[in-house]
């Protein structure tokens, strides 16, 4: 019998090699109780062109510095910011890889924001 753990990295690698597939830049999510990740990845996957999470000092400071990484408003900037940086980075297109999180909450949130700031997926 798989774990939780084993069965959402499971979901995480099928999702995978479809886009890999696509050939096109991974929008890939990561979260935990405390704090949600997000990271755009070259096509290719050998590069990571922008990175942003609830961890670093400055969106903590934006958040209200009580460490509130683990709440939809959270995934929001965060879904808010990655956008900004991919942007900067001359990503317009992605594919959104949730790496087996369900779509709902927090995951949900932060893919709402990077799509209203302007990334495509």
């Amino acid at each position: 019998m798989l774990t939780k753990k084993e069965q959402r990295l499971r979901r995480a690698r099928q999702t995978r090699i479809r886009i890999a597939t696509q050939g096109v830049a991974r929008l890939t999510v990561n979260r935990t109780n405390l704090h949600i990740y997000a990271s755009v990845i070259s096509g290719d996957g050998a590069k990571i062109l922008a990175s942003a999470s609830t961890a670093e000092v400055a969106v903590r400071k934006e958040l209200g510095g009580s460490g509130k990484g683990g709440n939809t408003t959270a995934a929001q900037a965060i879904g808010k910011l990655i956008a900004e940086k991919a942007k900067a980075a001359g990503v317009e297109k992605v594919a959104f890889d949730r790496s087996g999180f369900a779509y709902h909450g927090r995951v949900k949130a932060l893919a709402d924001a990077a799509r209203e700031a302007g990334l495509q997926f």
